[in-house]
């Protein structure tokens, strides 16, 4: 079994940072991508930012030259830091690891932890 625990999120400014951090239940090299999602009101859940086991990131349009993913290893921990906040960066923020498999791959993921960006 895989918990995902999600921390850093709350209320921001238009402008402002927030840091999210999901630790793991056991080591990050077992997964082939960790990653963060978010979900909005209303809107189907979409992929903020993505790290490989090989450090390889992707991200997300919206996240792009705002946000970057990274990886602590040995605190078996991902973190999203998110500079530049917009309003529309409001949504609840899921931590995603997954396994892949021979024709298929096992999800995981966290409790989700609310993002507010608000004047």
């Amino acid at each position: 079994q895989v918990h995902l625990v999600e921390s850093g999120g709350g209320l921001a400014q238009p402008g402002g940072s927030l840091r999210l951090s999901c630790a793991a239940s056991r080591s990050i090299f077992s997964f082939n991508f960790m990653g963060w999602y978010r979900q909005a009101p209303g809107k189907q859940r979409e992929l903020v930012a993505a790290v490989t086991s090989g450090v390889s990131t992707s991200y997300g349009d919206s996240a792009k030259g705002r946000f970057t993913i990274s990886r602590d290893n040995a605190k078996n921990t991902v973190i999203l830091q998110m500079n530049s906040l917009k309003p529309e960066d409001t949504a609840v923020y899921y931590c995603n690891a997954r396994v892949l498999k021979r024709d298929n791959f096992d999800d995981y993921w966290g409790q989700g932890t609310q993002v507010t960006v608000s004047s």
